[in-house]
């Protein structure tokens, strides 16, 4: 665990999904569950939260979903590679 938390590479993809949060207006947790949600192949998204804030932060993941436009899917598909 601890390899992954400090491994440069995927600090630099966190960073960069950060920009696209920020550019969508959300926070990154919301821009992932809206990713996954937008997946054809998900039916359903299961979310942790251990408070009502965080619950609705979650929430906050039904907006972002109509932001993930095709162009906004290919710049998160690009920095995941």
């Amino acid at each position: 665990l601890k390899d992954m938390l400090t491994d440069p590479g995927r600090n630099a993809k966190v960073r960069d999904l950060k920009s696209v949060a920020d550019d969508l207006g959300c926070s990154l947790s919301q821009l992932a569950l809206a990713w996954c949600a937008k997946n054809p192949h998900v039916s359903t998204v299961i979310t942790g939260a251990s408070s009502a804030e965080q619950v609705r932060e979650n929430m906050g993941a039904i907006d972002v979903l109509a932001k993930l436009d095709a162009e906004t899917m290919q710049r998160i598909k690009s920095i995941i590679r």
